[in-house]
């Protein structure tokens, strides 16, 4: 057997992004069940959203807000704004700011082109979404273009564990967990962010190395 067998099938998952109408197709199919388990959500990564997300303030934008997971870790003084690319992820999304009587206004918008100006928010929030965009570091650039100079770019991401087992198993299923939801599972966050040119200001990892949170500052992202 190659030995580097399983390494490449975790490549080739990685380079062979869905395009954006082929994500959007797979959410239809998924939001509703997303949202119904969310509660799994709550218990294994919402210690971590918590503590990333829970103390932005002003003006902060949820990119990939998916069906509107982060909006309970968010302070209720936020004015917020949540964009994804999939119509059934935001009417989810929707009925969860209704639920915990949150303002804010949501918008279909890709990630990779936000539809916003230079400088537009204090804080950029988002969670286990690099693995789903086609161009990661694209979607990583825009949001450290949309956020001020002084403010805050916050990630709660997974990819490939540093636990020899777990990441064996992680490249096993790569091509086939990418086929079924879009996601690349082997991704390395660290090297997407370097990419993208954004200042670590402080990250940690966590349950053997699958998680992965940061906070960054947009001032050495590279601008268009």
């Amino acid at each position: 057997m190659n030995p580097n067998h399983d390494r490449n099938d975790a490549d080739a998952a990685a380079n062979r992004p869905m395009s954006v109408s082929e994500i959007k197709d797979s959410y239809a199919e998924y939001a509703d069940r997303m949202r119904r388990f969310e509660w799994i959500d709550r218990i294994v990564v919402g210690r971590y959203r918590r503590d990333r997300f829970g103390d932005v303030e002003g003006r902060v934008l949820d990119v990939a807000c998916g069906t509107g997971t982060n909006f309970r870790y968010l302070p209720d003084t936020v004015d917020l704004v949540g964009i994804d690319v999939s119509p059934e992820m935001l009417a989810n999304a929707e009925d969860h700011l209704a639920e915990l009587a949150i303002e804010g206004s949501l918008r279909e918008m890709d990630a990779q082109e936000l539809e916003f100006a230079d400088d537009s928010f204090d804080a950029v929030i988002s969670a286990l979404s690099t693995c789903t965009f086609p161009d990661p570091v694209a979607a990583l650039r825009e949001m450290g273009r949309v956020c001020k100079p002084e403010g805050t770019i916050r990630l709660v991401e997974h990819g490939h564990s540093d636990v020899r087992p777990i990441a064996r198993y992680q490249e096993w299923r790569a091509d086939a967990h990418y086929a079924e939801t879009g996601c690349r599972w082997t991704q390395e966050p660290r090297e997407l962010v370097s990419e993208a040119g954004l200042e670590v200001r402080d990250t940690t990892t966590a349950l053997f190395g699958t998680i992965t949170t940061f906070e960054l500052a947009p001032n050495r992202c590279e601008r268009r």
